[in-house]
């Protein structure tokens, strides 16, 4: 498989080991030339020089032969356009880093699916460790085809969720409403614009149900 990095971050040279250990193909795509220089010296794996956020250079690093467009840089703001410039160039599947977790629901409403956000993370971990659950336990569960995804609801959404159209071999398990998490319980919950809808889903609707996302709401109902 091929991965594609927007900027030579820490969290992107530690990946990017990972990866090539495992023999994967691995491209860095790099705006300070002094600092490609060094890592070539230590990583058997392709670079580019220049701006992640410009479509000329994303270009270069071949999307139709890219797995996975990671974008990894130390600024929130660079790691968003440079997202959606890539989907945009038809990268499969685009990973955003975020510092910042209040940006997180604008990333989900610019159809960016992928976020992670490293601090939010590592906290939720040390938190658990400290109750002495165990904070690889869901992760465990969360095997083989299944996957797990969320999105956040457009106003043409709106309405009961038994309504709401999903692939097949997909279901909300729950939704985020005003930082307040609801579980269905039987009684049809009605869907309102900005919910966040955590959906658990066979691998082979991951693709539709990004598509359905990030496909803006007035070229779905034309559709």
């Amino acid at each position: 498989m091929r991965a594609v990095f927007v900027g030579a971050s820490p969290t992107t040279l530690m990946t990017a080991r990972q990866l090539l250990k495992r023999r994967h193909e691995v491209v860095i795509i790099e705006q300070d030339e002094n600092v490609i220089r060094e890592l070539s010296e230590a990583l058997n794996c392709g670079f580019l020089h220049g701006d992640g956020g410009r479509p000329g250079i994303l270009r270069e690093a071949n999307p139709e032969s890219t797995d996975v467009l990671f974008c990894l840089t130390h600024q929130d703001q660079a790691n968003i356009l440079a997202s959606l410039v890539g989907r945009s160039l038809g990268f499969k599947r685009v990973v955003t880093k975020i510092n910042d977790p209040e940006l997180e629901h604008i990333c989900l409403e610019l159809g960016l699916t992928d976020t992670i956000v490293p601090s939010r993370t590592i906290g939720r971990y040390l938190a658990d460790m400290f109750e002495g659950r165990d904070p690889l336990e869901l992760s465990t569960m969360i095997r083989e085809e299944a996957r797990v995804l969320s999105f956040v609801v457009r106003e043409a959404d709106e309405g009961p969720l038994s309504e709401l159209k999903l692939p097949k071999r997909c279901r909300v398990v729950y939704l985020y409403r005003e930082s307040s998490m609801i579980l269905p319980d039987g009684e049809d919950v009605k869907l309102r614009a900005d919910d966040e809808i955590v959906i658990i889903a066979h691998c082979d609707a991951v693709e539709a149900l990004r598509a359905r996302w990030a496909t803006p709401v007035d070229a779905r109902e034309k559709a």
